[in-house]
């Protein structure tokens, strides 16, 4: 079978899509989207661990007058969180049977080309997807996302190689509010209200908050017509978004919606980040696969990194509460 014309057609068609790949998926996530926007997506070079220098302590100020000591006592003021390499691929193949029935170099380029799109939606689907999660899924191997940075119970559990629970780490919890009665359109802008100001710091405050469908439709059965702004960007690349005390609301829920829809995630993206190994960024790994024991033809596109962070205290997340499921009789 020859391959070599063909494998050529696949490695081109895929290469030249390596970059619009890597688009493709900051343009399916609001919270990706808002990273790439605002340069937040930074490459790394290479190293076991993905380091983010943290800055939580103040230094000493002194009211003096004259010929007043001042005095300097040596303070911790940086540390670091570091976040392990993740990685994840998606493989494209073709059967040599494949290849028979679509010979003509035409014919093989569209099958390709369909085998390609669907790999960049496969990335783009599971990587939005990946950015909500804790980092459990296949035992661990996945990306960290909100669940494990932005935590529900922000006291506990290790975060960027920091306990979480442990005395002095304080600064390195997000807030949570798990409220005891249910939302409605007319109780939901005072909690998200609470929610934000607990978040701000002089200039420094939220300006994402991504939520699901029952949360979003709430927040926007509570606004008038005439309080009903939105981002232009953010609905140019097709985010459906409202505005909260300047913040963007954006919607993420729909089919397959990823947003948890009892959740409404509170973010300051300045200290939020998507690392990419910039040898592994939705690129084609190695040559040519042939399969030792099928007639197949095989390409990978691959990723590495994770989802980082290097400010807990300014993220939050605001829970609705849930009634208890009912078991047994009535």
């Amino acid at each position: 079978m020859p391959n070599t014309d063909y494998n050529d057609i696949l490695t081109t068609t895929l290469e030249s899509r390596s970059g619009k790949l890597a688009d493709n998926v900051s343009e399916n996530s609001a919270l990706l989207n808002r990273l790439k926007n605002k340069s937040k997506i930074r490459p790394i070079s290479g190293g076991s661990k993905i380091l983010e220098e943290l800055e939580y302590g103040e230094g000493d100020m002194t009211w003096y007058s004259g010929y007043d000591t001042i005095t300097y006592t040596p303070k911790q003021l940086f540390s670091a969180a570091e976040f392990s390499l993740k990685l994840c691929a998606v493989p494209v193949a073709v059967s040599g049977e494949d290849i028979l029935k679509n010979s003509g170099r035409e014919q093989m380029i569209d099958l390709f080309e369909k085998r390609v799109d669907n790999a960049v939606k496969t990335m783009s689907n599971k990587m939005a997807a990946a950015v909500y999660g804790d980092g459990t899924e296949s035992s661990g191997k996945a990306i960290g996302g909100l669940a494990l940075l932005v935590a529900d119970s922000p006291s506990t559990g290790t975060v960027g190689g920091i306990n979480r629970a442990t005395a002095g780490n304080e600064f390195w919890r997000n807030k949570s509010t798990t409220l005891t009665t249910a939302l409605t359109s007319d109780s939901i802008r005072a909690e998200m209200d609470k929610m934000y100001l607990s978040l701000c710091r002089g200039s420094d405050k939220p300006d994402l908050i991504v939520c699901g469908n029952e949360l979003y439709s709430m927040y926007e059965a509570s606004l008038m017509p005439q309080q009903r702004f939105v981002d232009n960007k953010l609905a140019d690349a097709g985010f459906q978004n409202l505005k909260f005390k300047g913040a963007d609301v954006v919607f993420d829920g729909g089919q397959n919606g990823r947003c948890p829809e009892n959740k409404m995630y509170f973010l300051n993206t300045d200290y939020l980040y998507l690392r990419s190994h910039k040898e592994r960024n939705m690129k084609v790994i190695g040559g040519e696969r042939m399969a030792v024991n099928q007639d197949a033809l095989y390409k990978i596109i691959g990723w590495a990194g994770n989802m980082t962070m290097s400010n807990a205290s300014l993220q939050g997340v605001l829970i609705n509460y849930e009634a208890p499921t009912q078991t047994g009789d009535n």
